[in-house]
């Protein structure tokens, strides 16, 4: 079936409209045959005709067929019937309604945070920079999107704002995958666009999902695209881009930075999620819309999950059923609360001197999914700051344990780390060094404090001219003294003193 170009109007089968945009608008034009009434007559006077027949005749008739097969007009009572056009149409319609139930099936099985994505900025929950007085609004009212960097923990909406962005500005998207796409796709992909550029004057918007993934080598064939405005590049990602994306990339595009959903606009989405569910305001109230929020950690497609995972349970389920079912899902509470509390506990157990709550907390996290790691630094901080100058020998110990963790791994490394928390919390205790380093660092926050002189005997003269300036001649050696001591002033002097 022909469709009218978009750009020269010229009528073109349906399945070459991507090849005649292409060509410049040059090929693949079709040419419908006549009806068949017209075409039998024309048949009859073949004859005669083609002798005395002026050559435009035959464009002329074939302008009037395309007119009229192009605009979709009324057919007058000479040009047949037209079944070879129906018949035609009729399986273009029905791959288009196959196509349109296959999308309305996905859409239907979709996960519940995926059919709750927003289509505009407006329906965005939780960001301020996509407020009305946001920094991504007041790019987007200017009229002329630079390319973005957004940086943000996962389920923070990257994905979602960059799908509203294209949408408000119209131009044609595509979304590309760090963990999947190469640079030979992106060259691809850069072609396409200075071609839909040049034909239609429409910009390309690229999406580019987990962009540190991409290596610095990777990264910069976006460089000459960028920088020369044939696409506009969206970058995600959850690591800091000042370490994970190129210095030259980075020059090119304006980060912005997608904090964790707060509490309420988590609990916000929810309600909305309920909403179009239609679900039961007795079976999942505010109470236990707040408990997933507080769950999600600032994660807008965990709480959804949960919140789905919620509506799967059988309909009689109580809400302590509900969270039974979450607790076993997320042993540890991703909320953050568990994961501090716990390793507070231990490391105040541990400087109590109660080696078994020291294990039962040592137990918990382990058993909880805790990264051994994480108690293993804290150790070795404990061994400084609560022990200390009492027993110096904790240190190294806490020092090896911390090495054993990372060489050996769970569950082995369970038992060095048992054996340093009973040790630590048996030691002596001693905050001296803690607490005189505490009072140093609050004494250069004094005015001037930080920027007093270093002492001439202390300084550092490793060239003649700082010799023969005085620098360090007074400086008094210790080991040349009766019993390694000499009395000299280490601390610099206040001149106003």
């Amino acid at each position: 079936m022909a469709v009218a170009c978009p750009i020269c109007a010229k009528p073109v089968r349906s399945s070459q409209i991507n090849a005649h945009i292409d060509s410049g608008c040059s090929s693949f034009v079709a040419e419908p045959s006549p009806p068949q009434s017209q075409a039998d007559g024309a048949q009859q006077k073949r004859g005669a005709a083609d002798f005395f027949s002026v050559p435009s005749a035959k464009r002329t008739r074939v302008s009037t067929v395309t007119t009229t097969t192009v605009a979709g007009t009324k057919r007058s009572f000479d040009e047949g019937p037209g079944d070879a056009n129906m018949g035609a149409a009729a399986p273009v319609n029905e791959a288009i309604q196959e196509s349109a139930k296959r999308i309305r099936t996905q859409q239907r099985l979709a996960p519940l945070a995926e059919r709750m994505r927003p289509q505009t900025l407006d329906d965005v929950y939780g960001q301020e920079l996509v407020s009305q007085d946001g920094a991504l609004r007041a790019l987007l009212q200017a009229g002329n999107l630079p390319s973005l960097i957004l940086w943000g923990g996962p389920g923070t909406g990257k994905t979602t704002i960059a799908r509203c962005v294209a949408r408000a500005v119209g131009g044609r998207f595509v979304e590309l995958n760090a963990t999947s796409s190469g640079v030979s796709e992106c060259r691809k992909l850069f072609v396409e666009a200075a071609s839909e550029l040049t034909l239609t004057g429409r910009r390309t918007i690229v999406f580019c999902d987990e962009l540190h993934r991409f290596s610095r080598a990777q990264q910069d064939v976006f460089l000459q695209p960028v920088e020369a405005g044939t696409v506009t590049l969206i970058g995600a990602t959850t690591e800091n881009p000042s370490f994970k994306i190129g210095a030259a990339l980075l020059s090119r595009c304006r980060t912005l930075t997608l904090a964790p959903l707060a509490r309420e606009a988590v609990v916000s989405i929810l309600r909305r999620a309920c909403d179009a569910e239609k679900v039961d305001g007795m079976r999942v109230d505010d109470d236990m819309l707040g408990y997933l929020a507080g769950f999600s950690d600032g994660d807008a497609r965990v709480a959804l999950n949960l919140l789905e995972l919620t509506l799967s349970l059988p309909p009689g389920s109580t809400k302590e059923d509900v969270k039974a079912a979450l607790t076993h899902t997320l042993i540890y509470d991703r909320s953050g609360d568990q994961h501090y509390d716990a390793i507070s506990a231990f490391h105040k157990s541990v400087r109590g001197n109660d080696a078994h709550a020291a294990l039962y907390y040592l137990a918990r996290m382990l058993q909880s999914g805790e990264d051994p790691l994480f108690i293993a630094r804290r150790m070795v901080v404990i061994a400084s700051e609560d022990i200390g100058l009492a027993d110096s020998t904790c240190l190294p110990l806490a020092t090896a344990a911390y090495t054993a963790t990372q060489q050996i791994g769970m569950p082995e490394a369970r038992i060095p780390l048992a054996h340093v928390a009973v040790a630590l919390s048996l030691a002596p205790k001693s905050t001296r060094a803690y607490r005189g380093l505490n009072n140093a660092m609050a004494a250069l926050k004094e005015p001037g404090v930080a920027a007093l002189p270093v002492p001439l005997h202390l300084r550092n003269a490793p060239t003649r001219l700082l010799r023969e300036m005085g620098v360090a001649a007074d400086y008094k050696y210790p080991p040349n003294y009766r019993g390694g001591r000499v009395r000299q002033e280490y601390l610099p002097v206040d001149p106003v003193d």
